[in-house]
């Protein structure tokens, strides 16, 4: 099974690699496909976990982004994920 860790690049801040919000973006778009049988795997899979709670919500992403999307909501489904999954 390919986990999202091995396909997409991460960044390197303060000596720990996370995940940016280009990337989480492109993440959110696997687990929010309700085809994805492995989307529990996918959440929990550290990359996902430390890049996506390592943001500050101030949509930094979002006000810059080139294509006007908007990785920060992404970000927030897949933390309201977690949540969901750990309860």
């Amino acid at each position: 099974m390919l986990l999202l860790h091995d396909i997409v690049p991460v960044l390197l801040v303060a000596g720990e690699t996370l995940s940016g919000p280009a990337v989480l973006l492109q993440a959110y778009r696997w687990l929010a496909d309700s085809r994805d049988e492995a989307a529990g795997e996918r959440l929990d899979s550290s990359r996902i976990r430390s890049g996506s709670i390592a943001g500050h919500t101030i949509m930094n992403c979002t006000k810059t982004c080139p294509k006007s999307l908007n990785p920060a909501k992404a970000i927030a489904e897949i933390k309201k994920m977690m949540v969901e999954r750990t309860i």
